[in-house]
């Protein structure tokens, strides 16, 4: 038994070693495609535009030739009033906006073909990425079951399905929440980062140049920027864990994220207090403050709303969450029967989360009769020691 311990952890210690370098590799493809899809974007830009410059050349050489070829008719048939070098200058004219049409005609043929080509590759970049952001994230969760201890991996293999299927549920969700951290960061402070390096490139010629007071406005705007970014990495920091919630607590942090939920989004939203707050342990707080912003993001992006109520009451035992929103409602039975990729996401994935903590949701929706969850978790004296 002992050597076939032995055997196992030799073979899952070689497995983990080529993931991790697999892992490595996929994520230098992705790069590698993303700047090729920028590339491509850039490319891609161009000919949009000169394609549409080429179009309405080829229209005005269209209009053109028509009023040269009637202006050759009339010439010709005129032979009183015109001579023959009017005649002479007509054709001349007539034949070269026809061979103008005629290269210009190519050329939005060529940008038309090229243009189509161009979208077709930048599709393909972009499936090829998030083919390989999903290879990457399936990577990950094997990765996190194979370094566990063998004792660990064996009693998970041995537990019942319906518990299997809920660990790889936690890890999927902490991938996906990773990606979505990932593409923050790559498309806001990382992307800003850039282009504060390529400006500063520009105020050191502009040095050289002694151009102080193109210099100097250069600086003004970068400063700006500067501060965008910082202000766009706090949001990142403040989404991954608000700092007021271990400073403060939950209810100054679920009150303050209310304010700011109604100015960013001007949806009226009320916050009401029921018994004393009572603090809970950190990561009991840090999943009931995620609900809230769940039950949020659902209310702005699915259910239209123009109010949002969260009522939190404290109990001896227990804390109760109530959050009311008057948008469009739906069918609460659809939520009973998500599966699949579903499960990761919006109110069945709050689901999922308050059963992880022992509690219970319930979901009281309508079309058109807005929406109504209570969340109800337990908070006993053995929950709440640290």
């Amino acid at each position: 038994m002992d050597h076939l311990t032995v055997d196992i952890n030799r073979i899952i210690k070689n497995a983990t070693e080529v993931m991790e370098d697999s892992k490595y590799q996929i994520y230098e493809i992705c790069e590698s495609a993303r700047t090729e899809l920028e590339s491509l974007e850039q490319e891609l830009e161009i000919v949009l535009q000169e394609t549409v410059h080429t179009i309405d050349k080829v229209d005005q050489l269209e209009q053109d030739y028509r009023r040269a070829r009637i202006r050759l008719t009339e010439v010709s048939k005129d032979f009183v009033k015109y001579k023959e070098e009017d005649i002479k200058t007509a054709y001349e004219k007539a034949t070269q906006i026809q061979l103008d049409l005629m290269v210009y005609r190519e050329k939005e043929s060529y940008l038309k073909a090229r243009r189509d080509d161009l979208q077709k590759r930048v599709r393909n970049v972009e499936n090829s990425i998030e083919r390989a952001e999903m290879i990457a994230s399936q990577i990950n969760v094997v990765l996190e079951y194979l370094s566990g201890d063998l004792n660990q991996v064996t009693r998970i293999v041995e537990s019942a399905k319906t518990r299997q299927l809920l660990g790889l549920k936690i890890i999927l969700a902490q991938e996906e929440e990773r990606k979505r951290i990932a593409r923050e960061i790559h498309d806001g402070p990382a992307q800003s980062l850039a282009n504060i390096v390529m400006r500063t490139e520009i105020a050191e010629r502009m040095l050289i140049k002694k151009e102080f007071v193109m210099v100097q406005e250069e600086l003004i705007d970068l400063k700006v920027q500067v501060r965008s970014g910082l202000e766009e990495i706090r949001k990142i920091i403040f989404n991954l864990r608000p700092m007021a919630l271990d400073d403060l607590g939950l209810v100054p942090t679920l009150r303050k994220f209310t304010q700011d939920f109604e100015e960013k989004t001007k949806i009226h939203t009320i916050f009401e207090l029921i018994g004393k707050e009572a603090r809970m342990p950190s990561a009991m707080e840090a999943a009931i403050y995620r609900l809230v912003q769940e039950a949020f993001t659902n209310a702005l992006k699915h259910a239209n709303a123009s109010y949002v109520l969260l009522e939190i009451n404290y109990q001896p035992t227990h804390i109760s969450l109530v959050i009311i929103d008057n948008g469009v409602g739906f069918n609460s039975e659809i939520i009973e029967q998500a599966t699949g990729q579903d499960a990761h996401f919006g109110l069945v994935g709050m689901r999922e989360r308050v059963e992880l903590i022992e509690g219970r949701m319930d979901i009281d929706s309508n079309p058109g009769q807005g929406t109504k969850i209570i969340i109800d978790i337990p908070t006993t004296a053995e929950s709440r020691k640290e």
